[in-house]
């Protein structure tokens, strides 16, 4: 059994393993997941310039993605509808209603030049083999910009998650920008359906966020949702609303969908109702307004860690002075190379050195002719002639020797060394090639991503709040019922559903449950109030009790933090309940058994003249005298009002 543990715990851990890294969790140098990297992969090779069919795409994709052509073809869907990185054309399905793609052999698609320019160089990427070993595909690529806070990404592996929302392409680059200019960044997510954005819980990306669908409250007795909060379609977003409306939490007489390229989605509102009566009820009980939790969990260095956004920032931007050292670096290299064998061109062609080999019978002979030929010359050769240097000359046709252009190879050579220049002094300063390069770009295609999402600040409404109190909690005492199904007895106040109320009853226990359809709370209630937190503490209670000896007390309290649903007493073991009150218009009466010598059978005692305390303290001892009755009555000899004689007493 100890053996088949070791497997299944080193088995799992491997399983684990492979579901973070190569599914689920995109790396940070690129911002990809393994199928939309192999995605990518696939059209850079396919491409001619054409549009390709997606079957055909994914058929090509299926060489280094092991999971089927199911899996690729909605990743797929999924990435070109970033409208970024693929054009697409057909039905790729639709944002706002959710409505899916066509079947992969009516739609295409082909990859963009700003993909090229972002991610593209085979020179500077990293390959490795493929699931089966017959292929080569990029570990990651040289990403320029930080895909995965312009895309966005979503995914579940095992033991953790990752939820990085969208940010707007324009903004991303230019806190790059700021970035590499020594500023601080602070950057908020921008949404493709558009809505209302309170990101003052967004802690840098590791936070959470309301979004809000955008109402056009225009007409008091219509509500046009014209955008969407992040995460819903319309379909989803009507479901709600008319399940509300079922519940009876929003009032509206009928809903239409007419959204086409652009959201709209008409609420008629019932009689009587207008607009700014159910906006409150429709961000309360509805999709539009949720909460989203962000949790930027990313592949860094071949480990799950989490990255802030301002992070995620300066790591790319730090990545692309790198990228673009190397592909400077790269480019000098084959400039150098090219004005070499440029040189050793004109000087094979103008110096006639091919006329040397004439003669020669041997290879041997010809190439230390060619290197011989070229010794007088070494002060205007860049590096020392090789054989291989040789026998590139030695291929060059006789035509091209003949009409060879002694001023068109100068000035190629000329443009050669300026560019050479060129990049010395790029590379010179490379941080400020790296801010221009980020606003060519900005200047390019900036305007194409313009804000979606408006960003404001709103509460998050709160249920209760919203909820219409509609619903009559009435208490019978000769049942013991209090609950708003209840129709007998006395009304209490009018609640929602969502109300809480606070109980007191007759054997001195009290709790704070959510408000009940009908529950038993007995045939002596004491009192019955809202249980809001903020309305609990609001009361102050006197309360006169007797304890096992016959001593009476008399204690004032109120209710400071409680538990919903737990259950407290307000009296000392053993200790009987004479009577309550919230009214400090009233006094406790107490009256005494007549005995010998007792003169004095009637006592008034003001509660107020006693501090408050805790809902545990004793209270103070009024009397040790045999009580015959004990109540709270109003002050001046007004009307008796001792509690648990004739049900709830209103205090």
């Amino acid at each position: 059994m100890a053996y088949v543990g070791t497997v299944f715990n080193d088995n799992f851990l491997h399983y684990a393993s492979y579901v973070i890294k190569d599914r689920a969790i995109p790396d940070v140098e690129d911002g990809l997941k393994p199928v939309q990297r192999r995605i990518l992969h696939t059209l850079f090779e396919m491409d001619d310039g054409k549009y390709h069919k997606v079957a055909n795409v994914v058929g090509y994709a299926m060489r280094y993605h092991p999971h089927g052509d199911a899996s690729i073809y909605s990743a797929l869907v999924v990435l070109a509808n970033k409208d970024l990185l693929i054009d697409k054309q057909g039905n790729f399905g639709n944002l706002f209603t959710g409505d899916e793609a066509s079947a992969s052999r009516y739609i295409e698609c082909k990859i963009n030049p700003l993909a090229k320019e972002l991610l593209y160089n085979p020179e500077i990427t990293t390959f490795e083999d493929s699931y089966d070993g017959r292929n080569r595909e990029p570990a990651v690529f040289p990403a320029k910009v930080p895909l995965v806070l312009i895309h966005g990404a979503e995914g579940i592996a095992v033991g953790m998650s990752t939820r990085v929302l969208p940010h707007n392409f324009g903004e991303v680059l230019r806190g790059m920008v700021d970035v590499l200019n020594g500023r601080e960044v602070e950057l908020f997510p921008d949404f493709p359906t558009g809505g209302l954005l309170d990101v003052s819980g967004y802690a840098d990306g590791t936070g959470r966020v309301l979004v809000r669908a955008k109402l056009d409250t225009r007409d008091p007795k219509r509500i046009v949702i014209r955008e969407l909060p992040f995460g819903s379609t319309t379909e989803s977003l009507i479901a709600s609303i008319e399940q509300a409306a079922k519940r009876g939490k929003v009032r509206i007489a009928g809903i239409s969908d007419y959204t086409s390229e652009e959201v709209e989605i008409e609420i008629k509102l019932a009689r009587g109702v207008y607009a700014n009566d159910v906006i409150d009820a429709l961000y309360a009980f509805t999709d539009c307004e949720t909460a989203i939790s962000v949790n930027p969990l990313v592949i860094r260095d071949n480990r799950p860690v989490i990255m802030p956004v301002s992070e995620i920032i300066a790591y790319h931007s730090a990545k692309l002075v790198e990228i673009l050292k190397r592909e400077l670096e790269l480019e000098r290299h084959k400039l150098r190379e090219k004005y070499h064998a440029r040189t050793l061109e004109r000087i094979f062609v103008e110096e006639r050195i091919y006329k040397k080999i004439e003669e020669m019978k041997t290879e041997r002979a010809v190439i230390d002719a060619v290197l011989k030929g070229f010794e007088p010359f070494k002060a205007e050769i860049p590096r020392e002639v090789t054989e291989e240097d040789v026998e590139r000359l030695l291929k060059i046709p006789i035509r091209r020797i003949s009409l060879y252009d002694i001023n068109k190879a100068r000035e190629e050579m000329e443009r050669i060394t300026a560019r050479l220049a060129e990049i010395k002094k790029h590379l010179s300063n490379i941080t400020g090639y790296a801010i221009d390069y980020l606003g060519d770009i900005i200047a390019r295609v900036g305007d194409d991503f313009g804000r979606r999402t408006s960003l404001t600040s709103f509460e998050k409404v709160d249920v209760r709040e919203a909820a219409q109190r509609d619903l009559t909690l009435r208490y019978d005492g000769n049942t013991g019922y209090l609950g708003y199904e209840v129709t007998t007895g006395s009304k209490q106040f009018d609640v929602s559903v969502y109300d809480r109320v606070l109980v007191m009853q007759r054997d001195g226990t009290y709790y704070v449950r959510n408000v009940p359809e009908k529950l038993f709370v007995g045939k002596g209630m004491l009192f019955c109030a809202r249980g809001e937190k903020e309305e609990v503490p609001k009361h102050t209670f006197s309360l006169l009790y007797r304890n096992a000896k016959g001593e009476t007390y008399l204690k004032r309290f109120r209710i400071e933090t409680y538990i919903t649903d737990r259950e407290y007493s307000m009296l000392p073991d053993g200790c009987k309940v004479l009577d309550l009150t919230t009214d400090e218009r009233k006094v406790a009466r107490l009256q005494y058994k007549p005995k010998p010598r007792l003169k004095k059978l009637e006592e008034m005692f003001d509660p107020t003249e006693h501090l408050v305390k805790s809902v545990r303290a004793a209270g103070v001892r009024l009397s040790t005298k045999d009580l015959k009755s004990g109540g709270f009555v109003l002050k001046r000899g007004g009307a008796d009002a001792a509690g648990g004689k004739n049900g709830t007493k209103k205090s």
